[in-house]
């Protein structure tokens, strides 16, 4: 894998998606994306409901991209080295099971869009976490 993908062209490919991914949930929560095509399309019905949840993504995502941006050495944090090794770790995980929720949703947007695009973060996640 790392003779396929360098660790700063996967950080830079996490880094860019999780920012459009940000600015997507931001468009959700004001309305100009319908809320149906996210989260499994579960939410139809209570606001309240979707301003926590996308706040949740939101935030996720905002820790996600500070977890990337300190293992690439964008922010200098040397004292917390492995600890952003497990969290990048952690962050494939979470994209592994995000990929699996996301080929589970009845929403064929999240099937056709979200999945592929996740095993992409995946992977390039996942080459992040192997680099020392």
């Amino acid at each position: 894998m790392k003779k396929l993908i360098s660790a700063k062209l996967a950080s830079n490919i996490l880094l860019a998606a999780l920012g459009v991914l940000f600015v997507f949930h931001i468009l959700v929560l004001l309305g100009v994306l319908p809320a149906d095509i996210v989260w499994g399309g579960q939410i139809t019905d209570a606001q309240a409901n979707l301003v926590t949840l996308e706040t949740v993504a939101l935030v996720v995502t905002l820790l996600f991209m500070f977890i990337v941006a300190v293992k690439t050495g964008y922010i200098k944090m040397d004292g917390f080295r492995g600890a952003m090794n497990l969290s990048v770790r952690l962050i494939f995980l979470f994209m592994v099971l995000n990929t699996l929720g996301n080929f589970a949703s009845a929403v064929s947007f999240e099937n056709l869009v979200f999945a592929p695009i996740t095993i992409v973060l995946a992977l390039c996640a996942f080459r992040l976490a192997i680099e020392k």
